[in-house]
């Protein structure tokens, strides 16, 4: 298990070099500059300002300088937001995501978890195909059509949730960009939830429960579900990833103050600083929901842990 452990962080220490240094060059290939605007400068500011940030260095220079100011725990200043703290700026918009994150997680597990194993337990009835059908049109619809629509019907026809903004001691303005954060990776949980379950349930230990006579009920959640869920498991490291990458969609459509709106203006105005610093968070929290995920995969698959 320690072999194990200590491969996964030398793999993650790898990963976010190699994902620091693409999005580094990418950066530099990227047309204009961070100091390019409609409002003209004079020369000498401007002259001023790349000694400032560090831009009149060569790209090597430059390469191996924010490298060793990352190692020190520097993240720069922004070029966008004059000279303010890059780590002040994440710190202010990143708790916003993570909650949107988190709860849109939680809607997918709450919903697609026990639709798959209501789905598993009624094969090839009613609720399984109707069940079936409404994950696959999750599947299909993508965030950025469903939100608007649930924003317009729910927010400002029906005007029971807010269609726009975002308060963390306010549960109504989660509901929206929860739900369609978190509808598709529900829809994908309850099809790998069923298929994990129906493997489970076609095994021989089952077919004895069930002679002698132990409850569906029973079979389902006290025999079945740890295995059933493997499948399910596997899946929420990427399902996290992608939550968390589609979380700059979901805040630009709500207008939630989040890292996600953030990025896409750093992208835009070539802010290298806000740019760096969401890319390695991103992706450091990606690394640590795989890790996650792959403890509770050992906890829930005794063959997996003999073998590690």
């Amino acid at each position: 298990m320690f072999k194990s452990l200590l491969s996964r962080f030398l793999q993650s220490v790898l990963v976010l070099f190699v994902l620091f240094t693409l999005t580094f060059f990418l950066c530099k290939a990227l047309p204009g500059g961070p100091f390019v605007s409609e409002r003209a400068r004079p020369k000498h500011v401007q002259e001023k300002m790349e000694v400032y940030y560090g831009f009149d260095k060569k790209t090597h220079e430059q390469y191996w300088l924010r490298i060793k100011h990352y190692l020190q725990g520097d993240m720069g200043l922004s070029t966008r937001l004059e000279g303010r703290p890059v780590i002040e700026v994440i710190s202010q918009a990143f708790p916003v995501s993570f909650q949107l994150g988190l709860i849109a997680m939680a809607v997918a597990i709450a919903v697609g978890i026990p639709a798959g194993c209501l789905a598993a337990a009624k094969r090839n009835s009613l609720i399984d195909t109707g069940s079936m059908m409404v994950a696959m049109i999750g599947i299909c619809l993508p965030a950025f059509v469903i939100g608007p629509i649930l924003a317009e019907f729910f927010g400002r026809k029906l005007k029971w949730f807010p269609a726009m903004g975002w308060s963390s001691s306010l549960p109504s303005t989660w509901v929206l960009p929860a739900i369609t954060l978190g509808l598709a990776y529900a829809a994908y949980l309850s099809r790998l939830t069923r298929a994990g379950m129906l493997e489970t349930l076609s095994l021989d230990f089952v077919r004895t429960a069930r002679a002698k006579g132990v409850s569906p009920w029973n079979i389902v959640v006290r025999h079945c579900l740890r295995g059933g869920l493997i499948p399910a498991v596997a899946y929420l490291g990427p399902a996290f990833a992608g939550i968390i990458s589609g979380a700059v969609v979901i805040e630009a459509v709500f207008q939630i103050p989040g890292l996600g709106r953030q990025f896409i203006k750093a992208i835009e105005s070539r802010d290298e600083g806000i740019i760096f610093g969401c890319v390695l968070l991103f992706g450091t929290l990606v690394i640590l929901a795989n890790l996650l995920t792959d403890l509770l995969g050992l906890w829930l698959n005794p063959r997996l842990r003999k073998s590690s």
